[in-house]
């Protein structure tokens, strides 16, 4: 495998980068390009903790950013190696990661090669597992093993956003609704309860169910409650005796995990309900010096991030953070994922020129 060559330009590096796959758990052979890359640069300290890379500059600035970017993508699915497209006249470069991010990264290397005396001190970091569960992404680990290496006065992600700053992000829970019945044959179902029947009033809470908008600091984030699973029977001639529904409820950074978990079992009042997984959103973090700084730099209206996205973890340890990348969201993890060569560049000067 050649080396990476960060003297190429961040169109080139995107190409380059996502034509290496890194699905994740398979991260180690783009993980070592970049490092091998970073490594060779003076300026710049490096700091490896499995597939997960850390860079800084120390110049004894008065202010740090730590800028962000992880480096693995969902399966393949007969897009790669990359190709250049035209949209409607419009340049893009299509394949997997193209969007969900490698094209951040890509400008995230560049600039780390280039800007050798920043204004502010910078934290670099490439990090693995960030598609798959979150005991494993690579920033939990860091986390835990160098939490002095998050600190800083403001935090970028590179999460794609079209080339504008999308503040904050959404909360996310998951929870399982179970309703139970008694089995019996389907030839004589009197004799059993279906438990696939006595779901069906959870189903028309959640058509019911109206999504609230919620202003935080300034952006107003949208929530949403929806079935995502719904699992149950037994055999073709049974009566089931269980049913169980998912639910996914996106919700505002203003709630804490308290307030969503209470809201959604206010929703399912009087059904059994377990919460398996949950993640508080981050607040805008536009209010920081630094941020209102950086957003006056590379211009437009920022917006807020529905999705969650890393920012939270920053936004837990007392780092204001929002995110800022090529791409658009829609296209993440799509099989026509694609990224606009414009906007690889123009988030290049915005970062550039906040930075220089």
């Amino acid at each position: 495998m050649p080396p990476l060559v960060l003297t190429a330009s961040s169109v080139d590096l995107t190409r380059t980068i996502c034509d290496i796959p890194s699905v994740s758990g398979d991260e180690a052979v783009l993980a070592d390009l970049i490092d091998d890359a970073i490594a060779a640069l003076p300026h710049l300290h490096v700091y490896r903790d499995g597939d997960t890379i850390v860079a800084r500059t120390e110049s004894d600035r008065p202010q740090r950013v730590v800028i962000a970017g992880h480096i693995d993508t969902v399966p393949i699915n007969d897009n790669v190696p990359t190709r250049d497209v035209d949209v409607d006249g419009d340049a893009y470069i299509w394949g997997r990661g193209t969007v969900d991010m490698k094209a951040g990264v890509a400008v995230q290397l560049k600039l780390a090669a280039e800007l050798v005396e920043p204004r502010i001190d910078i934290t670099w970091m490439w990090y693995d597992h960030e598609e798959v569960d979150a005991d494993l992404n690579g920033l939990t680990r860091l986390a835990r093993s160098r939490p002095d290496l998050f600190a800083g006065d403001f935090a970028i992600l590179g999460e794609p956003s079209n080339g504008t700053v999308e503040g904050g992000c959404n909360g996310n829970l998951r929870a399982v609704i179970r309703t139970t019945g008694v089995r019996a044959h389907s030839a004589r179902a009197w004799v059993g309860e279906n438990a696939i029947h006595k779901a069906a009033p959870v189903l028309a809470r959640l058509a019911d169910y109206r999504p609230r908008e919620v202003e935080v600091d300034g952006l107003v984030y949208r929530e949403g409650l929806n079935a995502v699973r719904v699992g149950g029977g037994v055999a073709g001639n049974v009566i089931p005796d269980l049913c169980e529904v998912e639910v996914n409820y996106r919700f505002a950074p203003s709630k804490s995990a308290v307030d969503a978990e209470r809201h959604v079992r206010d929703v399912f009042a009087g059904f059994e309900l377990d919460v398996i997984d949950v993640a508080v959103g981050a607040r805008p973090g536009l209010d920081a010096p630094l941020a209102q700084q950086f957003v006056a730099a590379v211009g437009g209206e920022p917006r807020p991030k529905y999705g969650w996205t890393d920012v939270a973890r920053f936004s837990a340890m007392g780092v204001p953070a929002v995110n800022y990348g090529p791409g658009d969201p829609h296209l993440a993890h799509h099989d026509q994922e694609r990224v606009p060569i414009a906007q690889i560049e123009d988030v290049e000067r915005g970062l550039r020129a906040w930075l220089s």
